[in-house]
């Protein structure tokens, strides 16, 4: 067994880091499918389906191929097959990783904009835009697609493998850099159109409880219902994306690597695609009425 010498090396540390990863791709792989086919039978059998549908199930796909790149990647490796990919299915694997990633945050940020132009007042310039708006969802599923897929092409051209010495240091960071700002220019659209909502539902949190009086609980519409779990997806992700900020800065500036802090930055890559769905399924009615309908009756006591 070629592997085998890992396993014995491996300490308690790097054990809960590898149950940890292990745990995260247990648990995002299969709910993201889940979504994943979930919305598309929604939209594809016209049940009562909407355009943030659409977005959801893109955000499902993004999150599932992250999952499959880095989260196999980072899941044996955790637990001691470190050399299983030559040079060729190293960039590979970081380039789609890298794609689905920057789909991911595109995802979201279309899935941000839209639900803002959503609950937005019903001014009239607001109307025509509202209207055009689910006609532009599946071109800027391709944009995003075409973008990321050549944005990120420089990437895997100057990337080897962890077995051999990179030439093209500076290269590669100017690369990196390129894409941090490209994300943060999304990060940006997100945190604005998400301080936008919260006060639009102040507003009308405030103008339903001057008609409804303090002690009489309103019926919560679905759009305000939407938008709160569009704020707590971009909240958490932006939370996630500014700690991952950090946390490679400070590896990058240390003079000597730490295993515990690279093992905790590696655990954190998939945190938000493996939780995030669970956010979505408990926002999501028409999901939990799934459920309920597709499990089995209870038998009939005999007696």
């Amino acid at each position: 067994l070629p592997f085998s010498y890992s396993y014995i090396s491996m300490n308690s540390t790097e054990l809960f880091f590898g149950m940890v990863i292990l745990l995260q791709f247990g648990l995002g792989l299969p709910v993201n499918v889940f979504l994943l086919l979930f919305y598309i039978r929604v939209v594809s059998t016209g049940h009562k389906p909407n355009s943030s549908d659409l977005i959801l199930a893109h955000l499902a796909l993004a999150n599932t191929i992250i999952l499959l790149t880095s989260g196999i990647l980072e899941t044996l490796s955790a637990w001691g097959l470190r050399s299983f990919l030559d040079d060729v299915g190293c960039k590979i694997l970081i380039y789609l990783y890298r794609v689905a990633g920057g789909l991911c945050i595109c995802t979201i940020c279309l899935l941000n904009i839209f639900q803002a132009i959503t609950i937005s007042p019903g001014i009239f310039w607001w109307a025509g835009i509202k209207a055009k708006l689910p006609k532009c969802i599946l071109p800027s599923w391709a944009l995003s697609w075409i973008i990321n897929l050549l944005i990120d092409l420089d990437l895997p051209i100057y990337m080897r493998s962890p077995q051999k010495n990179c030439g093209n240091c500076k290269t590669i960071l100017a690369i990196i850099v390129m894409l941090f700002f490209w994300d943060l220019f999304f990060v940006g659209l997100m945190s604005t159109a998400s301080s936008y909502m919260v006060l639009v539902l102040h507003r009308h949190h405030r103008q339903v409880q001057h008609l409804h009086g303090p002690r009489r609980s309103p019926k919560v519409m679905p759009e305000v219902r939407a938008a709160k779990r569009v704020i707590t997806l971009v909240t958490v992700y932006v939370l996630l994306y500014g700690r991952q900020t950090i946390m490679l800065g400070v590896l990058v500036n240390m003079k000597g690597k730490s295993p515990l802090l690279v093992k905790s930055h590696l655990v954190f890559l998939l945190t938000f695609s493996a939780f995030s769905p669970f956010l979505i399924i408990q926002s999501d009615r028409r999901i939990r009425t799934f459920w309920k309908r597709e499990s089995p009756a209870p038998n009939p006591d005999p007696s």
